[in-house]
């Protein structure tokens, strides 16, 4: 459970109310002296029935209704555009979010059910040098209400329940951490969508002192932290938070959290020719994932132009893959989902932003 005040709005700024968990709606409710029920009333529209307005919200009388759009901000995401892959039938989602900024989202369908990787920043400031999401820098942070929308309006537009959520997408989610919390409470809440946290990834590019936080949440969901590199040197080439945290500190937080929580850490290796795809590689891979009793996704990497790295030929990966099984590293060569749509993190909305530019508008059109 997520302890937090009412969250704060500038003056003569609207409440976001899809924002408020069902305890902070009831303390709303009750405020306004409306009765109990009300809020239960609202919050099954909202994260139930996943209503796209207060008017969909039929239950309600018009006067109360109108009352609510008056008084608060109610997210309701608007795809500006779908891209839907010829090869295996991804779809990206490009929504317009109410300050006319963009985020992405990707919806997957596997045999165990259809996953959602969704945006928790518009934009990232991590800066590591292989992703398109982090080019332009961070713009802001994402409400709790304008994550699980992400959710919501991609069940709606596929007519697909989501049994898996990935906070993967453009953005680093520690980053924006108490948001986060708020967004996992809301999405597993049995009183919403109850998806179980066991089938919830979060990725993070290592905030140590976010993970040992997290840690402390005592949560059920899965941690994927993405390593990239397996020396200090190498990694901060690549990925500059390792000029912050050095790896030692990392696995340090990363058994930290295993212990703490009993959830087995996710390793996420994107593998680039040349780069970090070599067998001293994968050996140093073998030593730190060892005693984190961890899986590791190998991920060759989709190209960027502006980031100068080439993909790693699938024999190697496999070679690669091999030389971790033979020491007893369970690593799996992840599944290409949407190459052929822009798939990878950032480069749809980047392209969006680009094509804004071409005719003379900017990434807040």
């Amino acid at each position: 459970m997520v302890n937090r005040k009412k969250p704060e709005t500038a003056k003569g700024e609207k409440t976001d109310i899809k924002s408020l968990t069902l305890q902070e709606l009831r303390e709303e409710m009750a405020a306004r002296g409306e009765k109990a029920f009300r809020a239960a009333q609202m919050y099954e529209w909202m994260h139930v029935k996943m209503a796209r307005s207060f008017d969909e919200m039929t239950n309600l009388s018009k006067a109360f209704r109108e009352d609510c759009e008056s008084r608060y901000m109610y997210t309701a995401l608007q795809a500006v555009r779908v891209q839907e892959s010829k090869l295996d039938g991804t779809r990206k989602f490009l929504f317009a979010l109410s300050d006319g900024n963009v985020v992405e989202s990707v919806w997957m369908k596997y045999k165990h059910g259809n996953s959602v990787c969704i945006s928790s920043q518009v934009g990232c400031r991590m800066g590591c040098r292989f992703c398109a999401s982090t080019l332009d820098g961070l713009e802001r942070n994402l409400t709790p209400s304008e994550m699980l929308d992400q959710v919501y309006a991609i069940t709606l537009l596929t007519g697909e329940r989501v049994s898996n959520v990935v906070v993967m997408g453009t953005g680093e989610p520690l980053d924006n951490y108490h948001n986060l919390l708020v967004f996992l409470q809301m999405l597993t809440d049995e009183n919403g969508l109850h998806i179980s946290q066991r089938n919830v990834t979060v990725s993070t590019c290592g905030l140590v002192p976010e993970i040992r936080r997290l840690a402390g949440e005592k949560l059920q969901i899965t941690l994927a932290l993405s390593l990239h590199a397996v020396t200090d040197e190498k990694r901060r080439r690549i990925m500059p938070i390792a000029n912050r945290y050095s790896i030692s500190e990392l696995m340090e937080a990363c058994e930290y959290y295993f212990t703490q929580t009993g959830r087995r850490i996710t390793l996420e290796y994107s593998l680039a020719a040349g780069v970090n795809d070599g067998e001293e590689d994968a050996m140093g891979l073998v030593r730190l994932a060892k005693p984190l009793h961890c899986h590791v996704n190998l991920i060759p990497i989709n190209p960027v132009k502006e980031c100068g790295f080439s993909r790693t030929q699938l024999s190697q990966v496999r070679t690669f893959q091999n030389i971790l099984e033979k020491n007893e590293i369970n690593g799996t060569i992840r599944r290409e989902m949407g190459r052929d749509i822009d798939g990878a993190c950032g480069q749809l909305r980047r392209k969006n932003m680009s094509g804004l530019r071409d005719i003379g508008g900017n990434e807040a059109c």
